[in-house]
């Protein structure tokens, strides 16, 4: 209970640095869009592998929907 006084504009303002931040992905070890794009590729591998595969096991006969 050091302040109950609700800060005023001024007060809050009074740290601002207008400066914008810069990214940095040593610091930010941001790295989960990299695992992302690497999950969706081995997708797109096996979903063409499952394609195929179901091809050869159907043959000549039609798919009907």
């Amino acid at each position: 209970m050091t302040n109950d006084k609700p800060l005023t504009l001024e007060e809050m303002l009074k740290q601002y640095d207008p400066t914008p931040v810069e990214y940095d992905p040593e610091v930010d070890g941001d790295d989960e869009h990299l695992v992302r794009d690497q999950l969706l590729q081995k997708k797109e591998e096996l979903k063409d592998v499952v394609t195929k595969l179901k091809e050869k096991q159907r043959n000549d006969r039609k798919v009907r929907r």
